[in-house]
């Protein structure tokens, strides 16, 4: 740790942090470290963040004492209404502006429209990758969300296939689509571990082994043949889905995706493709933090696993960028639940 000129601690490790600024941004919004804690507390409730805030952990905080884990980021941009790289936990990337962070309606606010803002701007984060019609897909989402405060679906069911690397926020992505559409959201890892590890264990591999020749060869075709089978009965049934899961080989085989859009048109069913781009070190911060078993070879191995990380990465079909280099898309995905609980709850 260093101290710069204006005695603000400094952690070399996270450049563009800067402690000092969230207890400047506490006395702004005129609260106490038990009252930061409190609101840091609903909010997380709101949002769905799993922390678990006091006035010491505010305080470590802010001090310099500990550095704030994702979770606790997004939370203290909702509650101080601030961009990331406002509250100085990272530098700003060259494509964010300050009016890019919605304003949210306060709860004892009238109803103006500002969650429906915050929906928007974060929808915006969902670009073209190529000649896709990403209005339709915005529109399409947006309607669904708001289809579920009046009822019915009268439109075709959709599949959107959200994809990228571990740690790159691509769940948190799927998440918020689904908590916008009530589309069923089906996780790659959550629908197949136990059967994949107990797979493994039977070729006396490691249960969490996600990297070796044993994992490639007899367990991952199997794992996304159940996720897609999967998707295929819901999509059968008119019910729209979001899938989450890396899609790195399916995404570069145009012949696949080809094979899967046919299957769904022939259904009555849309396909749509988002690849969420990242970062290295946001990938390693995030990977670092979930402590998922799955995880500990990329750690404890790191410089070999960022080889086959290809930051330029592009699906071989039609597709959606969403960029999070930084966190920066997340961020705005938080804002909008946090106005959405907000209005509705």
């Amino acid at each position: 740790m260093e101290t710069n000129g204006g005695g603000d601690v400094v952690a070399k490790d996270h450049p563009g942090w800067v402690p000092g600024t969230l207890r400047k941004h506490r006395e702004a919004h005129g609260l106490t470290l038990e009252g930061s804690g409190e609101e840091l507390r609903k909010i997380a409730e709101i949002a769905r963040l799993p922390i678990q805030a006091n006035f010491q952990t505010v305080f470590n905080h802010e001090a310099g004492k500990a550095y704030p884990n994702p979770h606790y980021q997004r939370a203290y941009c909702l509650l101080y209404n601030a961009a990331p790289w406002e509250l100085q936990f990272r530098n700003k990337l060259p494509h964010e502006e300050q009016s890019q962070v919605p304003k949210i309606t306060p709860h004892t606010d009238s109803v103006t429209g500002a969650h429906v803002q915050a929906v928007e701007s974060a929808l915006l984060q969902i670009a073209p990758g190529g000649e896709v019609d990403h209005h339709g897909l915005r529109h399409r989402i947006l309607d669904a969300w708001r289809r579920r405060h009046t009822g019915g679906d009268p439109h075709r069911p959709h599949l959107v296939l959200v994809g990228g690397y571990a740690g790159s926020g691509k769940s948190e992505l799927a998440e918020f689509i689904s908590y916008l559409t009530g589309w069923p959201r089906l996780d790659k890892d959550s629908l197949t571990r136990p059967l994949v590890e107990a797979l493994l264990v039977a070729h006396g591999g490691d249960p969490h082994d996600r990297h070796t020749p044993l994992y490639l060869e007899k367990a991952r075709d199997a794992e996304y043949q159940c996720l897609m089978e999967t998707a295929a009965d819901n999509i059968r049934a008119g019910i729209s889905t979001v899938l989450d899961a890396p899609f790195l080989r399916e995404f570069s085989d145009p012949a696949w995706m080809q094979r899967l859009i046919n299957r769904c048109k022939a259904q009555g069913a849309e396909v749509a493709v988002i690849w969420v781009k990242c970062d290295h070190d946001s990938m390693k911060e995030y990977i670092t933090f979930r402590s998922a078993a799955r995880d500990a070879w990329k750690l404890s191995n790191w410089e070999e696993y960022i080889k086959g990380v290809d930051t330029d990465f592009a699906p071989k079909v039609d597709h959606f960028v969403v960029d999070n280099r930084l966190g920066s898309a997340v961020s705005l995905t938080d804002q909008a639940k946090l106005a959405i609980g907000r209005m509705y709850s």
